[in-house]
């Protein structure tokens, strides 16, 4: 034990008491026993026993003064450590007195540093912030808390900066009666986290505004040239109509024509421009089928590899913009200057021939004076034909292009070096009745000095042009309208086939699952049922298709149709409802005519199962007559019939009634409309809702012979 010196001068009077009080006690005990209880010895024995007492209080003393210095150096290394991590992690520690409602911070831990009213310590942080902290300080003192932690904003320095504390309130000491009489707030300061988290959030934002720009195309590939992520700009250039399923199928670098020849393992940052033909491409790596790319395009990009610190290639960002347009408007521009070219050097070289070609083309040569805010035109060069005013020239526009003359003149007056072009709107008319349109090109005319003296340039007729781009920005609007169509037909096909196979899978998997064997025919019910509308399905898919696709050849030839009507009939209601009573009305005997008996027959097979559909009760009809070369067909039914909003509509694929329900597979009245038009006949559907339907064909054949049944059997 290593003890001060004044603690060894203490032990040293210890240990000499006690052994006197030995030498007294060995002194004691040698005399006899009688004599041990006399006075002298009684004597002697309570001085031993004082001295052992003094002793033992001694000893108790200077363990007790020990072991709270031991206590006091623990106690000292301790806040130390404490004011150490208060300091490393930036905390301050304070103690709130619910008796005298005044804060107390503490310093180093443990230390008072200075007591603080309400309003002096309210000072340290923001009004709304300090607010906040106080009604969970008085939430905690009622006892609806245990504790909280809230986020608090200091008040702003001479700088404006505003520090950021994170504040942790929990019961610092109870009474007897377990209530709480302080509150410990533990305060760190996450200024520097909350600024961190802050530029992290402004880089993502910027990173994400970037990448989602809708200005350029944005794309990055993994070091194994795998797609990861592509914005919603380059989707619409490369016609990505899912980009998520794309992102999914783990589109590789090869499969785009546009980037499929870059070597990435020797790749450098680098510029480039592409010129693609999708119509001549047939390799299948490139999956053209799953975008809508056709005909040619010109693509620029920059391409920057991403390397670490050892040069190993980790990613490739890609940047582009598909300038096919701009490219397309920069060839038009040529074009339109090299014929502005060689129109002024042939005005130059042949003045006959060119005022010959003015009069034929009903082109006029035209000068502007700014001086004198004229405006003259002439058929021939060097001969004034007209002279007009600003004024007439703006009258001479329609009113909604006033406005353009005028703003046109006025850049003229003001002597712009620009070359000047503008096409606008007349009051006149042609002799087909339409309003004459006239395109302007003028160039500024320089004299010595450098200033503009004149404009100069060529009017010229372009109504014909005009009304060219009206009518292909009519057929270009109905080619998109098909084009919706197509899709529309494409996603509903879909839809339907997926309706049938998800049930024939559902009923399938639940004989792999535990169930009654009793159940097991109604699986089978369902799944062949499904299946064979799956299958009609299929069926009626593909032989639109190649309806669409005008693969379907016909076969006209002398046919008895007397003998096979009944027959087509009866096959288009072989799922008729027993209640419904079915009549056919065959007025031949015998009757050949020249038609294609099995497109017919299916024309016929598939009204008949349209009106067994529809019909739960009353009668379904069928006739036919030839009457001046055409063979007329009608199918009459008393079912649910068609509403007047679907009417219009049955004849459209995938079509639904009021009531969301096909028309059969949604593709049978459009196989018959195509079917009947193919073979040059005309269909027409005529319905009330709840009172039946009936369709009428006509198709144009020759007959050949015709033996009519002597009296029509009373149905």
């Amino acid at each position: 034990m290593n003890l001060k010196p004044g603690k060894r001068l203490s032990m040293r009077s210890m240990m000499t008491v006690v052994a006197t009080a030995m030498s007294l006690a060995a002194y004691a005990g040698t005399d006899d026993i009688i004599r041990a209880f006399d006075f002298e010895h009684m004597l002697v024995y309570f001085v031993a026993a004082v001295f052992i007492g003094v002793f033992v209080l001694l000893f108790y003393n200077r363990l007790y003064i020990y072991r709270e210095q031991q206590a006091a150096i623990e106690s000292k290394s301790q806040n130390g450590r404490l004011a150490l991590v208060l300091q490393t992690g930036k905390l301050q520690l304070w103690i709130y007195d619910i008796a005298t409602r005044h804060y107390t911070i503490l310093r180093n831990g443990s230390e008072q540093s200075r007591e603080y009213n309400p309003v002096e310590f309210s000072e340290f942080y923001e009004r709304d912030s300090f607010e906040n902290m106080r009604k969970l300080v008085f939430d905690i003192c009622e006892g609806k808390r245990l504790s909280a932690t809230v986020t608090l904003n200091g008040c702003p320095d001479a700088a404006g900066n505003m520090a950021t504390y994170e504040m942790n309130l929990s019961i610092a000491r109870r009474d007897i009666k377990g209530r709480p009489t302080s509150i410990l707030g533990v305060q760190r300061d996450v200024t520097d986290e909350v600024r961190r988290k802050q530029h992290v959030n402004q880089l993502l934002m910027r990173y994400h505004t970037l990448f989602s720009s809708s200005m350029v195309d944005v794309i990055f590939y993994d070091a194994n040239g795998v797609l990861r992520e592509i914005n919603e700009k380059a989707c619409q250039t490369f016609g990505v109509k899912n980009r998520q399923q794309l992102l999914r199928d783990k589109f590789m670098l090869q499969n785009n024509p546009v980037f499929s020849n870059i070597d990435m393992e020797h790749l450098e940052d680098t510029r480039t421009t592409a010129i693609v033909d999708f119509s001549t491409l047939t390799d299948e790596r490139y999956r053209l089928d799953e975008f809508g790319l056709k005909g040619k395009i010109y693509y620029e990009s920059s391409i920057n590899p991403i390397r670490n610190s050892e040069g190993k290639l980790e990613g490739i960002y890609m940047v582009g913009r598909n300038v096919t347009e701009m490219v397309d408007s920069f060839h038009h521009q040529q074009e339109g200057t090299l014929e502005l070219q060689e129109a002024t050097r042939s005005i130059q070289e042949y003045n006959d021939k060119t005022n010959f070609a003015l009069r034929i083309s009903n082109v006029r040569l035209v000068n502007y004076y700014p001086d004198r805010f004229t405006l003259e035109v002439s058929d021939t060069i060097g001969k004034k034909h007209f002279g007009l005013s600003q004024l007439r020239c703006i009258r001479l526009a329609s009113p909604r292009y006033q406005r353009a003359v005028s703003s046109v003149l006025n850049r003229m007056d003001h002597r712009v070096t620009r070359p000047i072009e503008q096409t606008f709107e007349t009051e006149f008319h042609d002799e087909q009745g339409r309003q004459i349109w006239l395109l302007f090109n003028m160039v500024p005319m320089f004299d010595e000095q450098g200033n503009v003296e004149r404009y100069f340039g060529m009017c010229r007729n372009v109504t014909d042009m005009v009304e060219t781009e009206r009518r292909l920005a009519v057929e270009k609007k109905k080619a998109q309208e098909t084009e919706l169509l197509k899709q529309s037909f494409l996603t509903n096909m879909s839809y339907e086939i997926r309706t049938p196979l998800n049930t024939v899978v559902g009923f399938a998997e639940l004989f792999e699952q535990e169930h009654d064997e009793a159940d097991e025919p109604v699986f089978v019910e369902e799944i062949k049922r499904n299946s064979n509308s799956l299958l009609r399905l299929v069926n009626d898919i593909l032989f639109i298709s190649r309806l669409d696709a005008n693969m379907i050849e016909f076969d006209k030839q002398f046919v008895d149709f007397a003998m096979i009507f009944d027959s087509h009939c009866q096959m288009g209601w072989t799922s008729i409802n027993p209640n419904v009573k079915t009549v056919v009305e065959n007025p031949f005997e015998h009757i050949m005519v020249e038609v294609d008996a099995s497109n017919l027959g299916k024309v016929i097979e598939k009204l008949c199962n349209n009106a067994a559909r529809t019909t739960t009760e009353g009668m379904v009809r069928a006739k036919y007559e030839y009457s001046q070369g055409r063979l007329l067909i009608s199918v009459e039914d008393t079912g649910r019939g068609i509403d007047e909003k679907t009417l219009p509509h049955v004849f459209d694929r995938f079509v639904r009634n009021s009531d969301e329900e096909l028309c059969g597979t949604g593709l049978d009245l459009p196989i018959v409309q195509s079917l009947v038009q193919q073979m040059g006949g005309t269909i027409e559907i005529q319905s009330e809702l709840n009172k039946g339907t009936v369709a009428w064909v006509e198709m144009p054949c020759e007959m050949q012979m015709s033996e009519r049944k002597v009296e029509m059997p009373v149905q």
